[in-house]
């Protein structure tokens, strides 16, 4: 995508100017709002032209980026829309409640900007759930009850569709797709993120904890290879 139009929802002025000079010198539209209430309402008068993908600040003014997040994916038009959330809240809880409301990924404060604009470069590249480039042959993967459709996207726990952000998505796609085999934190990494953008074990870490809590019962498929990685066991 050349020319995205992209929300920024901050309320701290000098990071808000910041990333719209950086923004805009991708040559990317961008639209600042430092209110969550206002923002909610500058979404739904779009219509059925949102912006291409969200920054959330977590704690703002009105409804906080986390109801925001929300929002966004129950609203009909933004539910498949990429979210990067900011924050300054680092605790693994903290993360892992941003990601469980809908966020695709997240950026803590303060923040090299080179991280941020990989991150949104990452994101603008995602194809729309409906895109050719999501289409396989072979797009039903199966274990245990533990089930994905790559063609729409979407996840089974036991016969119970389940929401997953972006990159437990493509965790769990990793594991499905080779059962059995084990992953290094640097592996799923770039599997996650589509290039070597720098992200710290912990982060890893966290997708796996929250993709674990929403598999309920067959969190235990996912297996900790101590000192490497990480696998899912495969049917016996």
């Amino acid at each position: 995508m050349n020319h995205a139009h992209i929300l920024l929802v901050e309320d701290e002025k000098d990071i808000a100017d910041l990333v719209t000079t950086n923004i805009t010198n991708l040559g990317h539209k961008i639209t600042v709002i430092s209110n969550g209430n206002e923002a909610i309402k500058f979404v739904q008068d779009q219509g059925k032209n949102p912006p291409d993908l969200f920054l959330l600040d977590r704690m703002l003014p009105g409804v906080t980026g986390i109801e925001i997040c929300k929002f966004l994916r129950m609203y009909s038009e933004t539910k498949t829309k990429p979210i990067l959330m900011l924050t300054a809240m680092t605790s693994p809880e903290q993360i892992v409640e941003g990601l469980d409301a809908g966020a695709d990924d997240y950026v803590t404060k303060p923040f090299d900007m080179n991280v941020l604009l990989a991150r949104v470069r990452v994101l603008l590249r995602r194809p729309a759930p409906n895109s050719k480039e999501t289409l396989n042959p072979a797009s039903i993967h199966n274990i245990r009850g533990v089930k994905i459709d790559t063609d729409q996207c979407k996840t089974w726990i036991e016969g119970v569709e389940i929401e997953l952000t972006l990159s437990e998505y493509k965790i769990l796609c990793t594991f499905l797709k080779h059962p059995g085999k084990v992953f290094t934190r640097n592996q799923l990494v770039e599997f996650i993120q589509d290039g070597p953008v720098h992200v710290t074990d912990r982060t890893i870490d966290t997708h796996i904890f929250g993709l674990r809590k929403k598999m309920g019962t067959r969190s235990n498929l996912i297996e900790t290879i101590r000192g490497i990685g990480y696998r899912i066991i495969g049917n016996e």
